[in-house]
């Protein structure tokens, strides 16, 4: 399992400055979640870049010289916590995508290649690694191409899923593109990880005030009324044009 954390601010700034008050509880989490990270950001020119390294993220000097000469005002940082069967590198480091789209996931289903067909052969070719993480990113991309809006292409492809999987985790996700930030929540109440690590394991709560949005895993303390959930089944949008969020599906 991962740790997702998200942000976008009405003025561009250091990624560090932006998430001041949450990057060091949330890299306090890389101590377990330990096999990689990823950070993707919007550039001035408002293109999507992303770099990541499969290394503990709290430990890392390339890590922590990005965020803290990022200039940016929409991001996110993904902290990776490999499932058993999935190799540590960086073909399976979140996030994927290029300049056009970053997706970094939190969550488990299998078979993980129960989405190809929906894919598609060429689509799927372009696979860098072997995980589930990268097939749901595919499976959202194939919609996107198709000229969905991203709402409706993370709660579609979410919906295949929950449909074509043996065995469902979870399949929390922030997707971001040029025009804002998208974090999505579903999951299994039932499965052996909530019974391990407990219900409210895999929230999602943001936070807004004036000047930005933050989303984020659970992990440290986010307490009502500063954080609000982000109901189950939903895909919440943060528009960078405006700071305005938008609740989608249910």
């Amino acid at each position: 399992m991962c740790r997702l954390l998200g942000v976008v601010a009405r003025e561009p700034a250091v990624l560090s400055e932006l998430l001041v008050d949450d990057l060091t509880p949330f890299l306090a989490l890389a101590c377990e979640h330990n096999d990689g990270w990823g950070v993707a950001s919007v550039t001035s020119s408002g293109s999507v870049v992303s770099e990541k390294e499969p290394e503990r993220a709290d430990e890392s000097e390339r890590f922590h010289g990005l965020v803290d000469a990022c200039t940016t005002d929409a991001a996110l940082i993904h902290l990776r916590m490999a499932s058993p069967q999935f190799a540590v590198g960086p073909e399976n480091t979140h996030p994927f995508g290029d300049e056009r789209v970053a997706f970094a996931h939190n969550g488990d289903f299998t078979p993980s290649t129960c989405l190809d067909e929906t894919i598609g052969g060429e689509l799927l070719a372009t696979a860098q690694g072997d995980t589930d993480s990268e097939r749901l990113y595919l499976a959202v991309r194939r919609r996107l191409d198709d000229g969905m809006e991203p709402p409706k292409a993370l709660l579609s492809a979410a919906a295949d899923v929950r449909t074509l999987a043996e065995r469902l985790v979870s399949l929390n996700c922030l997707l971001l593109t040029p025009s804002a930030l998208f974090a999505y929540t579903a999951h299994n109440p039932d499965s052996e990880v909530i019974v391990r690590r407990g219900q409210g394991y895999f929230a999602l709560h943001y936070r807004q005030d004036a000047d930005k949005v933050v989303v984020a895993s659970t992990g440290w303390p986010q307490t009502q009324p500063l954080w609000s959930p982000l109901p189950e089944g939903h895909v919440l949008e943060i528009r960078r044009e405006d700071l305005r969020t938008v609740l989608h599906g249910g």
